[in-house]
């Protein structure tokens, strides 16, 4: 008795999920840790060096030190103001 393949299944789609909200999810700038209030310590190092994480989603920034100070970039957010 010949049985028949299955039908391949149906393509998937991955339904882009909306940006968390950074007041109801914060996340330090310089640890990358749930910062549900400032990190007295990691204040003081942004204060004299650029973030390391997005404050949205917690991703590794791309940092341009420049000689007037830093450009940072999330590569899901964009530009950091």
């Amino acid at each position: 008795m010949m049985t028949t393949p299955d039908p391949p299944a149906p393509a998937r789609t991955i339904a882009s999920a909306p940006a968390p909200n950074p007041a109801e999810v914060p996340f330090c700038g310089h640890c990358g840790e749930p910062a549900p209030t400032p990190h007295p310590a990691c204040v003081a190092r942004l204060g004299l060096e650029p973030p390391r994480y997005c404050p949205q989603c917690r991703r590794r920034l791309i940092v341009q030190v420049l000689p007037t100070g830093y450009r940072a970039r999330c590569s899901a957010h964009g530009e950091l103001a």
